[in-house]
């Protein structure tokens, strides 16, 4: 059964960074398209960012960009989110994701496999 399990969330204070981890384990690591998510209280999941583990191609939502990095272990089967410049707009529960074989788009509704979810707090 595929299994991720994000780490590396916690507290930080605004302009802080934080670097997520979410590790997985049984599947095809290659063959996966991996993603970033994030939802706060009272607002729907957006997408954050995305990586093809075969091709390492990334995407980000706009308003990540130039904040946030999404990265790849593949040694590891590991995909990492380095956050940076945090605000408190930021602080919400963090969520890692996997789709097979498409790598398009960042629609929560469209990726498989979800890891627990992970909190990450930004205070001012």
């Amino acid at each position: 059964q595929v299994q991720l399990v994000e780490s590396g969330g916690g507290s930080v204070q605004a302009g802080g960074s934080l670097r997520l981890s979410c590790a997985a384990s049984a599947l095809t690591y290659s063959d996966y398209c991996m993603g970033w998510f994030r939802q706060a209280p009272g607002k729907e999941r957006e997408g954050v960012a995305r990586i093809s583990t075969g091709s390492n191609v990334t995407a980000y939502a706009d308003s990540m960009k130039g904040r946030f990095t999404i990265s790849q272990d593949n040694a590891k089967n590991t995909v990492y989110l380095q956050m940076n410049s945090l605000k408190v707009d930021d602080t919400a529960m963090y969520y890692c994701a996997a789709r097979r074989w498409v790598c398009r788009g960042l629609k929560a509704t469209d990726f498989i496999y979800w890891g627990q979810g992970i909190q990450v707090t930004v205070s001012s």
